[in-house]
């Protein structure tokens, strides 16, 4: 039985008139359960018209519910106090028989945080942005929870063993892959609804890109430009502009079947750089490169950088190839984001102390009576690893007032380093073992 009386009219515009359920004698009063409202951190799985829909509206108007639905509410609310119907933390409920009309009480849900609300703090020059981003196959965890922040220009290194999550975020970044929860944006675009504009802006190497080897450097080139829908006239100058970057101008001709390993991943890089980007993600691209091919691919990516403005995500397991090149890394394990932040701030904030490495042209234990005058320095104990050695522990960075005194003492200084700001032993420092593979 339903009720089709509509609300008098006031003269102003009015709403369809709702149809209302009126339990009956004898029957189940519990009214039609409804879908809970869409959560920030939760995405909405793609196919499923409806909740798209819900994740639309909340990332558009995340702040309130919209007039008409308060008004609905409202007279929802009047029509549940006429039938003894009581609403308690957000959900309806009623009692049968005797005690039908008697509030039954709910504990009230806490209020989730709203997209708005979780980007609130993204600075204006983010390029890349991830809130509570998770990714799970079954009951495995790829990715939790994952916070990150990337700006214009900034190069930053997602570092980690393998299996640490660092591919699964990037397929997530690209839209290759949706995530299970959370928010990602890139450019501004969600890669969950936008893929493809997402991918005209952003350039992506993969950790064994592809050609077809039958085709010189030059037409896989230009079969890229093609996909993107670049002109031949425009493409032909910029394909040999990018060939010239990438130290490939004399083999553009060659069969790519017939390039090294290093060689395919510079021609990945102009490949990547054809549709002009200005995000560039790099999953793992020193991987089964030679020492001198990995040097000659980081000096490239220096120089593109700082020539083209482009914002960079490497990702990266071989932690000291990729310091001199990164602004800001992240250290990944087991799926989650350990620390992150400048190599300097890292390696601060992983002591309150600074150690330097001290050795000398002569007996090392000459050091210690010397370094124990120096203000600041705490203690002189041997090297673990290298007799040679001395380490000096201080509240502050002594290298220069240490240096001064040795020279003043006589001692020929030959060795002097602070411990702690190579990225090998900052990983280790916030990394718990086990997570990485190494031993207990």
């Amino acid at each position: 039985m339903t009720d089709d009386r509509t609300p008098p009219s006031d003269g102003g515009p009015t709403r369809p008139a709702l149809r209302r359920f009126r339990p009956q004698v004898g029957m189940d009063a519990r009214p039609r359960e409804t879908k809970p409202p869409f959560e920030a951190d939760d995405a909405a799985p793609a196919g499923d018209a409806d909740q798209a829909a819900d994740a639309a509206d909340a990332a558009d108007a995340a702040d309130a519910t919209d007039a008409a639905d308060a008004a609905d509410a409202a007279d929802a609310a009047e029509w549940a106090g006429a039938t003894g119907i009581a609403d308690a933390g957000g959900s309806t409920e009623v009692g049968t028989g005797s005690e039908a009309g008697v509030a039954s009480e709910q504990p009230r849900q806490r209020r989730r945080k709203t997209v708005a609300e979780l980007l609130a703090d993204v600075p204006e020059d983010a390029v890349i942005v991830t809130r509570r981003l998770t990714k799970m196959y079954g009951d495995f965890t790829a990715v939790d929870r994952l916070n990150l922040t990337i700006r214009r220009g900034e190069v930053f290194g997602l570092l980690g063993p393998n299996g640490a999550g660092k591919t699964t975020t990037v397929l997530m970044l690209l839209g290759l892959t949706e995530p299970t929860k959370g928010i990602v944006r890139v450019v501004g675009l969600d890669p969950s609804r936008e893929p493809l504009a997402v991918k005209r802006q952003v350039g992506y190497l993969p950790d064994n890109v592809g050609f077809y080897g039958g085709l010189t450097g030059r037409e896989n080139l230009r079969y890229t430009a093609k996909l993107n829908g670049i002109p031949r006239s425009e493409a032909e100058p910029w394909i040999d502009e990018l060939l010239r970057e990438v130290r490939l101008e004399d083999a553009g001709d060659q069969k790519a079947e017939q390039y090294s390993r290093g060689m395919r991943q510079r021609l990945g890089i102009a490949d990547a750089l054809v549709k002009r980007p200005t995000v560039l993600i790099l999953d793992e691209p020193t991987i089964a490169i030679d020492p001198s091919g990995v040097e000659e691919l980081l000096l490239l990516l220096r120089r593109l950088v700082a020539e083209r403005s482009l914002t960079v995500l490497l990702s990266s397991h071989i932690l000291g190839q990729v310091q001199s090149l990164c602004d800001r890394v992240g250290f990944f394990a087991a799926g989650r984001m350990v620390a992150a932040g400048p190599l300097d701030e890292l390696a601060g904030g992983a002591d309150r102390v600074v150690e330097l490495e001290v050795g000398i042209d002569g007996l090392p234990s000459a050091i210690d009576a010397v370094a124990m005058t120096v203000p600041g320095v705490t203690s002189v104990a041997p090297h673990e690893r290298d007799e040679r050695l001395r380490i000096v522990t201080a509240v502050t960075d002594v290298a220069a007032p240490l240096a001064s005194a040795l020279a003043g003492a006589g001692l020929t200084l030959v060795h002097l380093r602070r411990r702690g700001t190579d990225l090998l032993e900052l990983y280790r420092r916030y990394v718990p073992e086990g997570l990485d593979g190494r031993a207990h």
